[in-house]
């Protein structure tokens, strides 16, 4: 029997004798490389988090531990060992499987369901309070990727953290995205003074003496800011976190399980918040996804062996609706310098990595802050550009503000182009772009548009940027019909609907992708 298989639960995993954590670790990449070249999913941040998982639950005691990870798309391995290694983890991001992400109705060790990015930080601060508030005696403990940062709502809640809580574990999964440069191995040895128990003792111990007189106090303060200066001049990144009341250790081998253990047991006994700084690789085990980490974050089915993809269709197939936006966005940004991209950290998932490629000047890559993204947008479209931000329908519902107050009511030209409109199979309720419709009819000065066929496509987007107002376009995943593109696109009337088929007694109207339902 393997080790993984004898896996019911988190108290398995405390159980087994440290030298067999690396063959677990190892069962579980096989399992997740098998599971997801057949379903799909997010191969690459699962893979980089195997030790980290193994070490979470061997230091923590979930369910009565809370873990909340930000995005939640690398929760795969915490399923594994959460008791649902089975037939449910075969069909994973399919009809009967697991959900790709966390979700609170699947298990009691899911204490905070996501799908979206940056939310990790201000539910464990939520939690963290409630725990307090009810005089419990357990940890909280969120992971999140360096990328998080660049999220303002993390932000917000790291500003929040040091008076809302005095107990929370962060852990910052950095995975080559690194948020600093730092000098390895004295951050290292510093690190690893910090933790040791003679070097807390000692502190402890003289910080009592000193505290006793107004001299030694002097000298404490002293201390302190001398200490914070020569820690900073090793590990910047740790300046942004103690800024804000926030202990910093780090960074050390996210590989490592017995390094990991120790660390972790150390921020479990921490009185204050503490960020645990992990360097891990993304891919690790698959060598197809660790040649090309940004294919395998998120991906389709594909071979095991080459890493090749099994969905791309045969050749001549119709392409992906997010690729024939982003090459016609190249078109028209060829054609007019004032067209700008912007992609909120999607650059492949949207298409706008052909503009990147082809004309960076006008490429603009803002980070996981649609809120930004969209106000950036409005900014340049308040000085005649013509901006284009391409978001995920269910992203940007993260920018309503915005697209209320700051382009719409002032009919600045900025087009929004929503990839993903309507269901998006495999990746569930959070990723579903349902609401886009409801939310953006109620809003003055929008004209929303989907288009039957890639040529209409071209009209709308061409239509959008002369228009010089607000315009959204919305289209769904997967690949489009494999319509012709005429050389030069049209414009096309706003308000008014394309009659296809006369009749007399009945009308049916058709919006995107069901006009082919209906003409067929």
């Amino acid at each position: 029997m393997s080790i993984l298989a004898s896996i019911r639960g988190p108290e398995d995993v405390r159980a087994l004798p440290a030298e067999r954590l690396p063959a677990l670790a190892q069962e579980i990449r096989e399992r997740l490389i098998a599971v997801t070249a057949k379903n799909g999913g997010h191969i690459g941040p699962n893979l980089g988090v195997v030790e980290l998982t193994i070490a979470l639950h061997r230091v923590f005691h979930t369910p009565a531990d809370k873990f909340v990870f930000d995005v939640s798309h690398q929760g795969y391995v915490h399923k594994l060992l959460t008791g649902r290694n089975g037939a449910d983890f075969d069909h994973i991001r399919s009809t009967g499987g697991l959900n790709g992400f966390l979700k609170r109705e699947e298990s009691p060790h899911d204490i905070f369901g996501a799908g979206h990015a940056g939310t990790a930080l201000s539910a464990a601060v939520g939690l963290a309070n409630a725990r307090d508030r009810l005089n419990e005696d357990t940890h909280v403990v969120a992971v999140i990727g360096d990328a998080a940062l660049t999220c303002g709502v993390t932000m917000e809640a790291l500003n929040n953290l040091a008076s809302s809580t005095k107990r929370l574990v962060i852990v910052l999964n950095d995975n080559e995205w690194s948020i600093d440069r730092n000098v390895g191995a004295v951050a290292e040895m510093l690190s690893r003074l910090i933790v040791s128990r003679p070097y807390n003792d000692s502190q402890k111990g003289l910080k009592r003496f000193l505290e006793k007189t107004r001299g030694g106090r002097k000298l404490l303060d002293f201390g302190r800011t001398f200490k914070r200066e020569i820690k900073d001049l090793f590990t910047r990144s740790s300046s942004l976190f103690e800024q804000y009341g926030v202990r910093y250790i780090g960074p050390i081998d996210g590989h490592n399980i017995s390094a990991l253990e120790r660390y972790l047991t150390f921020c479990k006994d921490s009185k204050s918040p503490i960020v645990l700084h992990i360097r891990t690789e993304k891919g690790r085990g698959l060598g197809a996804a660790l040649k090309n980490p940004e294919k395998f974050h998120g991906t389709g089915a594909f071979d095991p062996e080459t890493g090749d993809s099994l969905a791309s269709g045969k050749p001549g197939a119709p392409k992906a609706w997010q690729d024939v936006f982003g090459a016609l966005l190249v078109r028209e940004a060829k054609a007019d310098a004032n067209v700008v991209g912007i992609t909120a950290a999607m650059p492949s998932g949207t298409g706008l990595n052909q503009l990147k490629q082809v004309l960076p000047a006008q490429y603009h890559d803002v980070g996981i802050a649609e809120e930004h993204a969209a106000l950036f947008a409005a900014g340049l479209g308040a000085r005649g550009l013509r901006p284009v931000c391409a978001i995920y329908s269910t992203f940007l519902q993260r920018a309503y503000d915005m697209v209320i107050h700051d382009v719409c009511l002032q009919k600045l030209p900025v087009t929004f182009c929503m990839d993903r409109a309507g269901v998006s199979p495999s990746d569930g309720a959070t990723h579903h772009g349902v609401f886009d419709i409801a939310y953006l009819r109620c809003v003055p000065n929008v004209t929303l548009m989907q288009p039957k066929d890639e040529d209409e496509l071209s009209d709308m987007l061409h239509t959008a940027l002369k228009s010089g107002l607000p315009m959204f376009i919305r289209y769904p995943r997967g690949a489009a019909l494999g319509a012709p593109i005429k050389a030069q696109p049209s414009l096309i009337p706003l308000g008014k609907a394309e009659v296809l088929r006369p009749g007399d007694e009945v009308q049916l109207w058709a919006l995107g992708a069901m006009v082919q339902t209906l003409w067929f």
